[in-house]
Parts: C-alpha cells; sequence; structure tokens
C-alpha cells in the first residue's frame, strides 16, 4: 500500500466518524434517541471496519510482512 493511500484512508476513517456523530447529533433534534442511534450506525460500523484494515495493515508493516511504500 502506498503512504499517500494509507494516509487517505486514515482521513476518510476520521471523516465518517465525524459524520456518524453529526447525524447522531443532528437526528437527535427531531428524532427520538433510538432511532438516530439507528441512523448514525451503519457511518460508526464503516468506520470501525476500516480503522481495523488500517490498524492490520500498519502492524503488518512493523513486523515487516508489508510494507508501506
Amino acid at each position: 500500500m502506498r503512504r499517500n493511500t494509507f494516509v487517505k484512508l486514515s482521513a476518510v476513517l476520521f471523516g465518517l466518524v465525524f459524520v456518524s456523530f453529526v447525524v447522531l447529533g443532528f437526528s437527535r433534534l427531531v428524532l427520538p434517541y433510538r432511532t438516530a442511534r439507528l441512523l448514525a450506525a451503519p457511518t460508526l460500523f464503516a468506520a470501525s471496519v476500516l480503522a481495523v484494515v488500517l490498524l492490520g495493515q500498519a502492524v503488518l508493516s512493523v513486523v515487516g510482512v508489508s510494507e508501506i511504500e
């Protein structure tokens, strides 16, 4: 994986977390809390999956199995 790709995916990760909190906050203004959480859950789940993938890539790079060019 290229370093630029890794950095871009990290920025996407933080963007997804931010969008999740924004969706949760704005939807709580007009909807019940449970419904707001259900609306924000997909983006937070996608951020979690991306975080695990990036963590795995970073660990593989540190161990020496894979390389971040």
